[in-house]
């Protein structure tokens, strides 16, 4: 694959029985397997194959912050096998699928072509081929984009997109890289139509790349406050008093039913400690005051993020919630 020549320092290594041994840095080399464990046609391509894959890299301690730079992570990670003439049909799908991804958490982005860098494999002419793919496919999306010299891959060039959160600063999340080299090094092939052996070309593509740092990106945009749809605890239910245990039982109950995430906080606190919890540490979206009022009712009282309190009938909220995560508002 080239990873170990180009590669080594950021991989794991240990010598057993005189052998060296590597944890993996990066996913592309099970792809490649995946692909030539059986003879492929021309009528198989596209092959699409994705995984979540763990990935380990020995970055330097300095370089570590939090969930943005680890050693170890998981990338979301696919591995496209196309045919020349599928090429742009291809990048353009992916890349509209990376944009649907980040337009539904509302980031805005920017995307930068990085072209061949010094210590590349393969000829001119693929490097040439790959990159005008490229800005084909670019050119065909009528997407803007920077030319960011000698950054690519050692393999071929790519399309990175690079997320602005909401104080300004930007992540790189999003990659498209195009690799003739290691259809080539593996000997990948597929017979055409006219019975001819072809080689396939590969595209590596992740939407979030690093699913830890993604997270990371997420908690800062929002400082933490998810929206409904998205936020881990959707709706808190805190009771009063152990008179009102039970009725908040039922209403998380209800909630639980019509696949709300909730949760109870029945403990023996002053419910302005609870409602203090809920809000600034927890961050939920929704919290539901119940006492012994909303218990003889048979109703609830909620607090949404602007400390307001509304009545509520309780299939009234669901519905209202239900409404929320369904068109992730």
């Amino acid at each position: 694959s080239g990873h170990w020549d180009h590669y080594k320092d950021n991989m794991y290594s240990t010598v057993i029985d005189d052998e060296e041994y590597c944890i993996k840095p990066m996913n592309c080399p099970g792809g490649v397997l995946v692909y030539a464990s059986q003879p492929r046609s021309y009528r198989d391509l596209p092959i699409r194959a994705g995984e979540i894959g763990t990935v380990h890299r020995h970055e330097m301690r300095g370089a570590l912050h939090g969930l943005f730079r680890v050693r170890c992570f998981n990338q979301d990670d696919a591995h496209l096998f196309v045919r020349p003439d599928q090429l742009t049909d291809e990048i353009v799908g992916v890349v509209r699928l990376i944009d649907s991804v980040y337009q539904q958490f509302g980031f805005k982005y920017h995307v930068e072509l990085s072209t061949r860098p010094d210590d590349s494999m393969g000829s001119d002419e693929d490097w040439e081929a790959a990159e005008n793919g490229l800005k084909t496919a670019l050119a065909e999306l009528g997407m803007d984009y920077e030319l960011n010299e000698g950054d690519g891959a050692f393999y071929g060039p790519k399309i990175d997109f690079h997320l602005e959160d909401s104080l300004g600063r930007t992540w790189q999340c999003g990659t498209v890289q195009l690799d003739f080299q290691m259809p080539l090094n593996f000997g990948l092939e597929f017979v055409d139509h006219d019975g001819s052996k072809k080689r396939p070309i590969m595209l590596h593509r992740v939407c979030f790349g690093s699913v830890e740092r993604f997270i990371g990106i997420l908690i800062e945009h929002y400082a933490g406050k998810f929206p409904v749809w998205l936020a881990p605890t959707q709706v808190k239910v805190l009771c009063v008093s152990e008179k009102s245990r039970d009725y908040a039982h039922q209403v998380a109950a209800q909630l639980e039913e019509a696949g709300i995430r909730v949760a109870v906080d029945d403990r023996d606190a002053k419910i302005g400690y609870k409602i203090r919890e809920a809000r600034s540490i927890d961050r939920v979206p929704y919290m539901i005051v119940v006492g012994e009022k909303e218990a003889e009712e048979g109703n609830i009282a909620v607090r949404d993020r602007s400390n307001e309190t509304h009545p509520f009938e309780t299939a009234d909220f669901i519905a209202k919630v239900c409404e929320e995560i369904r068109t992730r508002a």
